[in-house]
């Protein structure tokens, strides 16, 4: 990723645009065939070359025009004729983040492995589901992990559409109106690149474009954050049910020996943080003043580089900890019965207006038993035997019916279905 964005990587992106608008301009007949064989055959550049002459020029796109000039000789009359710098540059802008992108679809796409892995490794292993926080009803560790495949499912989708959504270039010169290139030499252009022209634009591509895929970056970062922040709390001591690998000789700690603290998913909700930044600076790259003014630049050349190859990081990092995850099903087994029973009141609720109370009537009735066994660390299932008000309604198979966990997981195989069809 880091040599997608360096300047070497830049600047042939640009030498490339460059040539194709002299082909495009050859073909109309503008440049004679002799000056586009001179040209294609010597263009080039050197970076240190270019970098000399904007310490002159202020302006690192004339700095590469001199400099590719000084390798063709005199048919560089020819080059950048009637465009502008934008043209360039944001046609290029659109180049280096498609191949960004198609590092970053590979990442999502092997982390999606991992992910699905563990799915079906842990399908049937039983833990509770927590809402708030606190203990509701049986889920498995396979349907968590088929949960967050199915979210990086979305989100590789996001991304391949917003990698569609830059595809765009643009040769239509100082304020887009095409006053001195013909759309002819952009759509030769764009299409040679795999690009679209651009429907419209002004001296740039509109920014709209470029935040709605640094948007896209924040929400897979978000999904990073979300996934990471869960095994943060699964660490937790009193939670303990699974923990990042924790190799030989690793310290957690530099006062505590004891200490394994969940290191990679903190720095990986750290990390979201900063793509989310970035987010919003995109956002307001997105209004500029008439036609352009150039206050975007400076912020595109540290979000593109900084997003990319931070989410590129945080991809291969979270599937590293997804697939080193050291799991505990003994220990979810062991939370799942911390409340006695608790969380089949919705089942005894479900039951007991089943048998024509009110939903009113038959919640009361649950919530007393159960917060008589929550406030004095009952069994719900004894306590539910023996509560004469509740056993008018139900039977002691009944209660044993109820209070199996069986139905908790019966269409467990038709959710995965679903995510992995």
């Amino acid at each position: 990723m880091t040599d997608i964005w360096e300047e070497e990587n830049k600047f042939r992106k640009w030498l490339e645009i460059e040539v194709l608008i002299c082909e495009a301009y050859a073909k109309l007949g503008v440049i004679p065939e002799e000056d586009l064989k001179n040209i294609k055959e010597k263009a080039g550049f050197s970076v240190n070359r270019i970098e000399e002459i904007e310490a002159r020029t202020r302006h690192d796109v004339v700095a590469f025009i001199e400099c590719v000039s000084e390798y063709i000789g005199p048919s560089s009359k020819y080059v950048h004729m009637g465009v502008t710098s934008s043209d360039i540059l944001d046609t290029s802008f659109s180049l280096l983040l498609k191949e960004a992108s198609d590092i970053l679809i590979d990442d999502i796409k092997a982390f999606m492995d991992v992910l699905k892995e563990n799915a079906i490794k842990y399908k049937d292993t039983p833990m509770i589901g927590r809402t708030h926080g606190i203990h509701a009803e049986p889920i498995t560790f396979g349907l968590k992990m088929a949960h967050f495949y199915d979210e990086m499912k979305r989100n590789l989708n996001r991304l391949e559409k917003a990698k569609d959504g830059i595809s765009f270039g643009k040769i239509s010169g100082a304020v887009g109106t095409f006053a001195h290139v013909q759309p002819a030499i952009e759509a030769y252009v764009c299409e040679r690149l795999g690009l679209k022209p651009a429907p419209i634009s002004t001296q740039i591509i509109p920014r709209d474009y470029y935040a709605e895929f640094f948007t896209t970056l924040s929400i897979i970062a978000s999904s990073i954050e979300k996934m990471s922040l869960e095994i943060r709390n699964l660490q937790r001591t009193e939670v303990g049910e699974a923990e990042e690998y924790f190799q030989k000789g690793q310290t957690g700690s530099s006062a505590m020996p004891h200490k394994r603290n969940p290191i990679a998913s903190e720095n990986l909700c750290g990390l979201a943080r900063l793509i989310r930044g970035y987010a919003i600076a995109s956002l307001e790259n997105i209004p500029l003043w008439h036609e352009r003014d150039i206050s975007h630049s400076s912020v595109e050349r540290v979000i593109a580089p900084d997003a990319t190859i931070l989410l590129d990081y945080m991809l291969e990092r979270i599937k590293n900890m997804y697939k080193n995850l050291i799991v505990y099903p003994d220990r979810m087994e062991k939370n799942l019965e911390i409340t006695k029973g608790l969380y089949h009141s919705e089942a005894v609720l479900l039951s007991l207006i089943k048998k024509g109370l009110t939903r009113q009537e038959a919640y009361k009735l649950t919530q007393a038993v159960a917060m008589r066994c929550y406030e004095m660390g009952l069994d719900f299932k004894e306590e539910l035997k023996k509560d004469p008000d509740l056993r008018r309604y139900l039977e002691e198979a009944e209660i044993n019916e109820i209070t199996d966990n069986s139905h908790y997981f019966r269409y467990v195989d038709t959710i995965f279905e679903r995510v992995f069809k």
